[in-house]
């Protein structure tokens, strides 16, 4: 089906017919089945039959492999998970150590399965800059938080600061004032990553169906609109399509973020910007900017998007012109050659936000269901971990990974925190993201008075908070 490459950039560059695997048209009966076969479903596969090569596993797709965020995303590969900072903290100081250790090998660990199964997908480990790059007051929030860390037992190695020279080093900004450089992070090609995923898993002997939404699900089974399944086991790996399979999306909520690509840019303007070895970077603002240089010298760059009413999900993502805009303004700050360069794609997605603002890693026994989620738009890493988990779970390994505080070993869904009701949390975003763009706007202006930029940091500062 032609209309998946207008997805992204991504599919759009797929060397390969983007033609569905067969639906699912009889009746099964297998060990697990999985619903979705984005990351999570991929990797929770592999690492099951990695382990267990005996199990019987089917997936059961809506659409395509990478039609999903797992297509869409930014191609950050992270060794981190969001809200760590408040999973970790209670842990004695060697067990937090051994957690930490553990997500900064995330994508090491992808490295090693792309090796191994040889999966072509742009991998690069670069490392990621967090740049304070527009507003003097980035720099002491990047300090703040960095300090933080330092007190928590993290060292130079996990990050460290750079000063303005030291980060020209390797990207080169309008206006400089210092950075974060974390090097547990990786660029990639998402769509490569997923679709070559799906290959390896078939390999393995797991069946993939296509085209086939699940209309109902429950402990022990699911239903497509043409046959059923019955597991022992069911994974509904779906992230932010959650709303789509009730009563999961009482526990994450679809939320969108918004990307656009350049065209291909010469090498001398990629002289003038750096990022030379795949780094990853952002700049640090609650507006919660993206980049990379892809590996056919594009910039691609993204920031967040917005949630519709009553978690509806987003499914027309040909953005408007004021959105294409917004980041192109936000990436021109950054580098003002680049203000009039040619932007060939432009493409957003839907993401999965725990009311936690947390993921979450969860198997019932008593009911079969395994579940990862809520990784709240660094799903390309936290999928990995959350595949990897499940796995385990699944087949009771007492392993590290199960002993994670991000891990619910027993318990359903109630286990979760569940959203407010509307309008609560429509009201509530908008709100928070309203503070979010007032702070930016006025912080981006150097005429503002110093009362004026305390107060809209105060305010955006309360409202972040106000969202854990």
């Amino acid at each position: 089906m032609s209309a998946w490459r207008t997805i992204s950039l991504w599919m759009d560059q797929l060397d390969e017919p983007l033609l569905a695997r067969p639906a699912l048209e009889r009746d099964l009966d297998v060990d697990v089945a999985i619903i979705g076969a984005g990351y999570t479903g991929l990797w929770t596969a592999y690492y099951l039959k990695r382990q267990a090569p005996e199990l019987n596993i089917a997936i059961v797709e809506a659409q395509t492999a990478g039609f999903g965020a797992s297509g869409r995303n930014g191609g950050w590969l992270m060794g981190n998970l969001l809200g760590e900072d408040r999973l970790l903290a209670d842990l004695p100081p060697e067990q937090r150590r051994a957690s930490v250790d553990l997500l900064h090998g995330i994508p090491d660990e992808v490295a090693t399965v792309l090796e191994r199964e040889s999966i072509d997908c742009d991998y690069r480990k670069g490392g990621a800059l967090y740049c304070a790059a527009r507003y003097p007051e980035q720099e002491t929030s990047l300090r703040h938080y960095l300090d933080a860390l330092y007190r928590q037992g993290l060292t130079e190695s996990d990050y460290r600061w750079l000063n303005p020279e030291q980060l020209a080093q390797q990207i080169r900004i309008a206006k400089p004032y210092g950075g974060i450089y974390a090097p547990h992070v990786a660029t990639l090609h998402p769509a490569k990553l997923v679709r070559g995923l799906a290959r390896t898993v078939e390999r393995m002997g797991v069946a993939i169906y296509e085209n086939s939404p699940v209309t109902h699900w429950q402990s022990g089974s699911l239903r497509t609109a043409k046959a059923g399944v019955r597991c022992h086991w069911i994974v509904p790996a779906v992230e932010g399509y959650a709303v789509t399979l009730p009563p999961l999306g009482r526990y994450q909520l679809p939320v969108q973020s918004l990307i656009v690509a350049t065209e291909p840019l010469s090498a001398a303007t990629w002289d003038d910007i750096g990022l030379s070895r795949g780094q990853a970077f952002s700049e640090s603002s609650r507006q919660v900017t993206y980049g990379q240089r892809t590996a056919d010298n594009r910039l691609v760059f993204g920031a967040r998007g917005g949630y519709q009413f009553a978690g509806k999900l987003r499914h027309d993502f040909d953005l408007t012109r004021s959105e294409v805009e917004l980041r192109r303004y936000l990436f021109s700050e950054l580098f003002p050659p680049l203000k009039n360069v040619r932007i060939t794609h432009a493409w957003g997605g839907n993401l999965g936000m725990s009311r936690r603002f947390q993921p979450h890693m969860l198997c019932d026994r008593t009911s079969g269901i395994a579940l990862s989620g809520g990784y709240g738009g660094e799903g390309v890493g936290a999928s990995n971990l959350g595949g990897r988990t499940l796995a385990d779970l699944i087949l009771q390994r007492d392993s590290e990974l199960v002993r994670q505080p991000w891990v619910i070993p027993q318990g359903g869904l109630e286990a979760l925190k569940a959203w407010e009701p509307e309008p609560c949390r429509w009201l509530g975003y908008n709100a928070i993201i309203r503070s979010f763009v007032h702070e930016d706007q006025t912080l981006a202006n150097p005429a503002t008075a110093p009362w004026r930029r305390k107060l809209a940091s105060g305010v955006a500062g309360f409202m972040e908070g106000f969202m854990q």
